[in-house]
């Protein structure tokens, strides 16, 4: 038994980019199973966090070599955009829906989604810029997030700042912590003997967060399609301007690097700030929440043709 759900997860995670991508559809075709799932949400997201950790050599961010990109991309990524995103729905185009206005600043202000280096191990690029900028990006959301929010919507939505932080650091500290003691019980021989299978649990997990966040939206798809459909795309827009911007601003660095800060910059996690505002939010926000996983599981797939041919310009690792 064993032997062959290891082969299983090893199938699966050969194969990690279509899994995550298929899975964003089994939540819409099987509502009852989304329901059963929305409960393990939060758990899968701190197990994906803990593998983050488990498989990421940190004494890579001890070294300099990444100092100046990180500040740089994390001044982009968590200032820039966010008021350009906010400025551009509170200002130039507002949306005649407050739930909508609400959401789209949820999306600008939050910070890049804990799966972030997972994605970067399921393409094969070198996760730990990626665990850099998602960690201090949760370390400075306490700060950030309450000023964007409070000042774009005109306090539609309170943030209690140090509310915020206590929870950042308890799963900060307790996925960390199992993880990097994962790593040491494991070894770095066996971490490379079982890349794909570690791959196939990733993908499992984000299979789950897929279908959990679909609770809900098949219902409301066949009720009004339009909407539905038209909040999707706004959903793919944002995310895909951001990546692009993003894309061509970094694109001098190290190949790889620069297509994982433009997703890390397209893929934000409302799930903090969901957490943060104690569920109370309008339904059209729950809903664009909803629908914004689209383009987080599709890009991987999407990008997986680039992703190859930036490592194979960089050379062997």
């Amino acid at each position: 038994m064993i032997s062959l759900l290891s082969h299983l997860l090893a199938v699966i995670g050969r194969q990690g980019t279509k899994a995550v991508a298929a899975s964003i559809f089994v939540g819409l075709a099987l509502p009852p199973l989304a329901a059963l799932a929305k409960p393990v949400l939060v758990p899968c997201i701190l197990c994906l966090l803990a593998m983050s950790f488990m498989r990421t050599d940190l004494r890579q961010m001890a070294g300099g070599r990444h100092a100046l990109l990180l500040a740089g991309a994390l001044v982009w990524i968590m200032g820039v955009l966010p008021l350009a995103l906010g400025f551009t729905v509170n200002r130039l185009l507002p949306p005649a829906d407050n739930g909508l206005m609400l959401a789209l600043v949820m999306q600008a202000a939050a910070p890049p989604i804990m799966s972030t280096p997972a994605f970067a191990l399921l393409l094969g690029i070198d996760a730990a810029l990626s665990l850099a900028v998602m960690l201090l990006a949760l370390c400075i959301l306490p700060f950030t997030a309450p000023v964007f929010v409070a000042y774009f919507t005109d306090g539609a939505l309170a943030l209690d700042g140090m509310a915020l932080g206590g929870r950042l650091v308890l799963i900060i500290a307790g996925c960390a912590g199992s993880g990097l003691l994962l790593r040491g019980l494991i070894g770095p021989v066996r971490m490379v003997r079982w890349n794909d299978q570690l791959n196939g649990l990733n993908a499992l997990l984000l299979l789950v967060l897929a279908v959990a966040f679909m609770d809900g939206v098949t219902a409301r798809l066949l009720v009004e399609p339009w909407l539905v459909l038209g909040m999707a795309g706004l959903a793919a827009l944002v995310s895909v301007c951001a990546l692009l911007a993003t894309l061509a601003l970094f694109r001098r660095v190290e190949a790889g690097q620069d297509l994982m800060l433009a997703y890390a910059a397209g893929n934000r996690n409302f799930g903090l700030m969901v957490a943060a505002a104690g569920g109370v939010l309008p339904e059209t926000t729950w809903l664009y929440v909803a629908l914004a996983q689209f383009p987080i599981y599709l890009l991987p797939y999407l990008l997986r043709p680039l992703a190859a041919r930036l490592l194979r310009r960089a050379g062997p690792p």
